[in-house]
C-alpha cells in the first residue's frame, strides 16, 4: 500500500458556509492509496506515521488541487492562427487553425494547467471532424494524454446538430455566400458528419471504456442552444436522467445568443432548456453572461451551477458576467479558463486573480467577491461541475489526495505584512514559480518545476518541429475558407441587436 505524510505550515482545507477559509496551522495530511486518511497536528502525525515518507515541510502552504471547469484545446487558437474576434466572427476566424496530433496538443495545455496548481480539468471537445471511429480515436488520445501526465479529467464530446457557422441553418449560410465560395465552405461543414445518434454513441462508448478509471470520467455537453435542435436537447435530457450524467452547456455567452433565443423560443434560453428538463443540480452553464435577474433566480431554484470564464469573455468581446448577482442569488460559481487566459495560457492563479479584481464595482457599498469566494470557485465549486464532486475540491478525510504545495517564501519574498490574511496573500501574489509540488490521487506529478511522468522539453520540441513545417493542403484550404467567409458572417449579424 502506497503511503505518505504531507506536512505544511498551513493547510487550507476548505471554505465554510460563511465564506471563511478553514486553515489548520502546523498540520499534516496522511495519505494512503491516494485517499486522505487523516489530518492533524504535524507533531502527532509524525509520531504516529514516523516510518512513512514525508512530503513538504517547513515553509509550505497546502491547498486542494484547483479545477479548471471549462477547457477545450491544447495550443491556443491564437497560437494556431486565429486572432481574437467577437465570438460570432471568431467561429469563422478559428477555421484556419493548424493541425497538431491530439496527444501533443493535450499535453501542452496540461503542462500549463498543472504548473499553476490545476489537478482536474473539464475537457469539452467542441470540434471533431470525421466519422465515428476517427472521433473516438481522437477522444481516446486526448484522454490518454491526461492519464499519461497524471492529471484528473472529465471529458465530454460537445453535441451539435445544426447551425455550425451562423445562428441560422448551414444551408442558409451557404446560400448567403458568393457562388464561387460555396463548394469549399460546404466541404468544410460536411467534414463534421456525425449524426446526433453517433455523437451520443461517443458518450456511451467512452463512459463504458473509462468506467473503472479513477482519473477519468465522461459527461454530457450539449454545445449551445443555437447548435442544437429541440430533439437534440430533449434527447440529452433523457439520457442525463437515465444515466445520472453531469451536463455542461454553453449558454447566453453574447447578446447575439440572447437575441437568438428570443427569436427561437419567445423567451430566454434558460427558461427554454428548463422547460425541456435540462436545468438542475446536474447542469453547469458555461459563461451565462447575458442572463437576467429571473434567469439567475431560476438557476438558484434549480440548483444549477455557473462556470465563469473571465478571460474568455473579455478576449472575445462577450461582455462581463455580473458574478456578484449570482453570488447574491446563492448560485454556485466555478472558474474556467476556456480556450486561453488573458496571457494566452492556462494559469489558474492568474485567472483567480483576474476574477478577484474585475468584479469590484465602483461604490463603497457595492458587493464584491472575497478572496475566499474566488478560491472556492476554483476548488469546491469547480468540483461540483464534475462527476468527481464527492471526492475532490477539499482536503477532507475520505477524499482524494489532490493537493498543491506552495513555497510561501517565493510568494512573499522579499516582504509581506502579516496583517494581510493568508488566503488573500495567496490569491494576490502567488505565481507559477510558487507552485512547489502537485499531487493527484496521492501521486506526485509535478515537483520543483519538473513534470515527473512526462518529458516536458521533449514534448515542446516535438510540437515545435511538427508546426515548423509548411501548411498541409487541408490547412491551406481552411485558411482560404476562413478568409473568404468572414465578411459574410460579419454581414449576417449587422443590425441583429437593433431589430
Amino acid at each position: 500500500m502506497h503511503k505518505n505524510l504531507i506536512v505544511a505550515d498551513a493547510l487550507i482545507i476548505e471554505v465554510d458556509r460563511n465564506n471563511e477559509p478553514v486553515i489548520l496551522k502546523n498540520s499534516a495530511v496522511f495519505v494512503q492509496d491516494g485517499i486522505i486518511k487523516e489530518i492533524g497536528p504535524t507533531v502527532e502525525l509524525r509520531q504516529k506515521y514516523q516510518t512513512e515518507p514525508e512530503i513538504g515541510g517547513t515553509g509550505i502552504v497546502a491547498t486542494p488541487g484547483f479545477i479548471n471547469a471549462h477547457h477545450h484545446v491544447g495550443l491556443t487558437p491564437f497560437q494556431l492562427g486565429a486572432r481574437d474576434q467577437p465570438l460570432e466572427l471568431w467561429f469563422a476566424e478559428r477555421v484556419k487553425m493548424r493541425d497538431l496530433c491530439p496527444r501533443l496538443d493535450t499535453l501542452f495545455s496540461a503542462f500549463e494547467m498543472i504548473s499553476s496548481g490545476v489537478t482536474t480539468v473539464q475537457h469539452l471537445q467542441s470540434r471533431a471532424p470525421g466519422n465515428l471511429p476517427s472521433v473516438l480515436d481522437r477522444a481516446t488520445k486526448i484522454v490518454s494524454a491526461y492519464t499519461e501526465v497524471g492529471m484528473r479529467a472529465s471529458y465530454s464530446f460537445a453535441l451539435r446538430d445544426q447551425n455550425r457557422m451562423i445562428y441560422e441553418s448551414d444551408e442558409k449560410f451557404i446560400e448567403l455566400l458568393p457562388s464561387q465560395l460555396r463548394s469549399d465552405a460546404s466541404k468544410y461543414l460536411r467534414s463534421f458528419s456525425l449524426s446526433l445518434d453517433e455523437q451520443l454513441e461517443v458518450f456511451n462508448i467512452l463512459k463504458s471504456k473509462y468506467k473503472y478509471n479513477d482519473l477519468i470520467e465522461v459527461q454530457l455537453a450539449p454545445a449551445n442552444l443555437h447548435w442544437l435542435s429541440d430533439r437534440a436537447l430533449e434527447t440529452t435530457a433523457k439520457i442525463a436522467e437515465q444515466t445520472g450524467a453531469k451536463i455542461h452547456m454553453h449558454l447566453l455567452e453574447t447578446p447575439y445568443q440572447a437575441e437568438y433565443a428570443k427569436r427561437r423560443t419567445g423567451g430566454t434560453a434558460l427558461e427554454f432548456i428548463d422547460s425541456l428538463g435540462l436545468l438542475g443540480p446536474q447542469m453547469t452553464i458555461g459563461h451565462g453572461v447575458w442572463m437576467n435577474d429571473d434567469d439567475i433566480a431560476l438557476m438558484s431554484k434549480r440548483g444549477a451551477c455557473l462556470c465563469h470564464n473571465c478571460s474568455s469573455n473579455l478576449r472575445l468581446k462577450s461582455g462581463t458576467t455580473d458574478i456578484n448577482s449570482f453570488l447574491n442569488g446563492n448560485v454556485p460559481i466555478a472558474l474556467g479558463i476556456d480556450e486561453a487566459g488573458i496571457n494566452d495560457d492556462r494559469d489558474m492563479l492568474q485567472e483567480m486573480r483576474l476574477a478577484l479584481t474585475l468584479h469590484r464595482p465602483a461604490g463603497h457599498q457595492k458587493p464584491f467577491p472575497s478572496a475566499a469566494q474566488i478560491f472556492k470557485m476554483a476548488t469546491e465549486n469547480g468540483a461540483l461541475t464534475t462527476p468527481f464532486s464527492e471526492s475532490i475540491g477539499k482536503l477532507k478525510t475520505g477524499m482524494s489526495a489532490d493537493i498543491v504545495l506552495f513555497d510561501w517564501k517565493d510568494i512573499t519574498w522579499p516582504y509581506q505584512d502579516n496583517d494581510i490574511p493568508l488566503l488573500d496573500v495567496l490569491l494576490r501574489r502567488a505565481k507559477r514559480s510558487s507552485v512547489k509540488t502537485v499531487i493527484v490521487g496521492g501521486e506526485i506529478i509535478y515537483k520543483d518545476k519538473r513534470f515527473v511522468k512526462v518529458d516536458h522539453k521533449n514534448i515542446l520540441d516535438q510540437i515545435h518541429q511538427d508546426l515548423s513545417r509548411k501548411d498541409t493542403f487541408e490547412e491551406l484550404s481552411r485558411r482560404n475558407v476562413s478568409k473568404n467567409i468572414l465578411s459574410t458572417v460579419e454581414k449576417f449579424y449587422l443590425g441583429w441587436l437593433e431589430k
